[in-house]
């Protein structure tokens, strides 16, 4: 009996995933291309015509230095609105209900969803990441630390997008969040500039958003170069972790 109810789990997980594969591949136009095309426009703008007048930040050139922030920020962006999108979709199509009253665990379910937040966001970067070679030669410092921030950051992004999408009633409701909270913290994150540059005013407002810390790490795996304790930036990501997969549980139990 234990092992068939296991089966069963295993085989839901592994419809959620084909599901959120097939949706990101399907309607490529709207989950892969954007963010390439955004990302493109960024390197031309602020690396080939503003980058030049910058010259050189922190030891390397302009362009070198905002291409791992731009990385990152298409890898945060990508995750959150795949999972809020999808999610949300459920919910209005009435299917999430199906998946709700089978015997799968509401484990399985986060896992299933943030997948394909996981899947579509590597997909992205790989793309970007062979893009920004045309624009810059580089070379990268650590590819662990660049795997471990990446499949950190698009876990934790993802359960947010997930959260965001148990508590939306409506459309505008999956917009909220992006524009209002993720927007300011991607452009106050240290992607264009330095800390350093920064009246000590704004610093601690810098220090207390945790794209900063995601994008910094993610530069130390690529440059080399890093403006806080990447140990401290990975204990961060850990603790959010942890605390929004039990969030998402206690709220897909609660409030669906």
């Amino acid at each position: 009996m234990r092992y068939i109810f296991f089966k069963s789990n295993v085989i839901s997980f592994y419809t959620i995933v084909r599901k959120e594969l097939s949706r990101v591949l399907r309607i490529w136009p709207q989950t892969i291309l954007p963010p390439i095309v955004t990302s493109v426009l960024y390197f031309f703008i602020f690396g080939n015509l503003v980058g030049k007048r910058i010259g050189y930040m922190s030891g390397y050139s302009y362009i070198q230095y905002i291409i791992p922030g731009l990385i990152m920020m298409s890898v945060v962006t990508s995750s959150y609105s795949n999972v809020v999108s999808s999610f949300f979709g459920s919910k209005f199509q009435k299917n999430i209900e199906e998946i709700l009253i089978s015997p799968t665990y509401n484990s399985v379910i986060v896992f299933g969803f943030i997948s394909g937040g996981i899947l579509r966001s590597f997909i992205v970067c790989i793309f970007i990441y062979i893009i920004s070679s045309f624009f810059c030669n580089f070379y990268l410092y650590s590819f662990f630390v660049i795997f471990i921030i990446y499949f950190l950051t698009a876990i934790l992004f993802s359960l947010f997008g997930l959260i965001n999408g148990i508590f939306a009633k409506k459309f505008d409701d999956v917009s909220i969040i992006p524009t209002f909270i993720l927007t300011p913290l991607i452009y106050l994150g240290g992607i264009f500039y330095s800390v350093d540059l920064l009246p000590s005013e704004l610093k601690i407002f810098v220090l207390f958003n945790p794209i900063f810390y995601i994008v910094n790490v993610f530069r130390f795996g690529i440059l080399g170069i890093s403006e806080i304790n990447i140990y401290f930036s990975f204990f961060i990501m850990f603790f959010f972790i942890i605390f929004f997969y039990f969030l998402a549980l206690y709220f897909l139990k609660k409030r669906l």
